[in-house]
């Protein structure tokens, strides 16, 4: 089995224990009492270069990066530094991450926060508007197509911001006709979780001029921002190198204030 693999059967199996303990029409009464969502896609949508801060433990290619972080203190240094908004992992077996972290996160910020997790199941998507996030991760790669279109329609029902994750161009062409304004681009496979830092640049040519395009995975440094920036592209998610380093908010600092004068390949900026 892949990690991936591994991954999905670890959560089908939490989905199915969680059903267990909070019936779904429990689920969805404590979701419909949450309506304070901040706006996710409008702060990406914001001028200058749009940093998305994550909270991550662990990951299965990197084992322990910070098991005993401090979810609050993080989202206040990655507030301060001028992050647009915060994501937390929210898997347990894998990343080591929990609905806790994201409450305890949010708690401590006014930024839009983003559920990031392997969301299969409509279960999920009440759950994640129960636990108080603002937005929630959809991968294509694991939903079929009408999976992706209806978690896609419940997330947007219910109120909550979508960040939808494609890897390739056979992905790419699979949201033809579907409401996703924000858009990652993984440059890691997460079957094998090799990572081209280069693949984002290739796969946002593909998308509509409109789409907030978000930049995943292997972006450790200035070298890598500026030339991203080069193929258009401002908006970044960074997890491992934010939480690894000392000062955080210097970091973000820093990235925020490179030069964005490149022309960008949103049609409306």
């Amino acid at each position: 089995m892949s990690f991936l693999d591994k991954i999905l059967a670890a959560k089908r199996a939490e989905i199915a224990t969680a059903e267990s303990h909070t019936p779904l029409a429990t689920l969805k009464t404590l979701a419909s009492r949450c309506t304070d969502f901040r706006d996710f896609t409008a702060s990406l949508n914001t001028p200058g270069i749009r940093i998305i801060a994550e909270i991550k433990r662990a990951s299965p290619s990197l084992g322990d990066i910070a098991p005993d972080l401090s979810p609050a203190t993080l989202a206040r240094a990655y507030t301060t530094g001028g992050a647009a908004a915060l994501s937390i992992l929210t898997e347990p077996a894998f990343f080591k991450g929990s609905a806790a972290d994201l409450q305890q996160a949010r708690a401590a910020t006014t930024l839009p926060v983003l559920r990031k997790d392997f969301i299969i199941a409509p279960y999920q998507v009440y759950e994640t508007a129960a636990m108080g996030a603002d937005a929630m991760l959809l991968i294509v790669r694991i939903l079929d197509d009408a999976q992706l279109r209806d978690l896609l329609a419940l997330a947007h029902d219910l109120g909550l911001h979508t960040l939808v994750e494609i890897h390739d161009e056979a992905d790419a062409r699979r949201l033809a006709g579907l409401n996703t304004p924000v858009i990652g681009i993984n440059n890691r496979d997460l079957a094998h979780f090799h990572t081209d830092v280069n693949r984002a640049a290739r796969l946002a040519a593909l998308l509509p001029p409109e789409t907030a395009v978000v930049a995943a995975s292997g972006i450790r440094d200035a070298h890598d921002i500026r030339q991203s920036l080069t193929n258009g592209i401002r908006r970044f998610l960074v997890g491992e190198t934010l939480v690894k380093t000392p000062d955080s908010a210097a970091l973000l600092r820093e990235w925020t204030a490179l030069d964005n004068s490149i022309p960008l390949r949103d049609s409306k900026e």
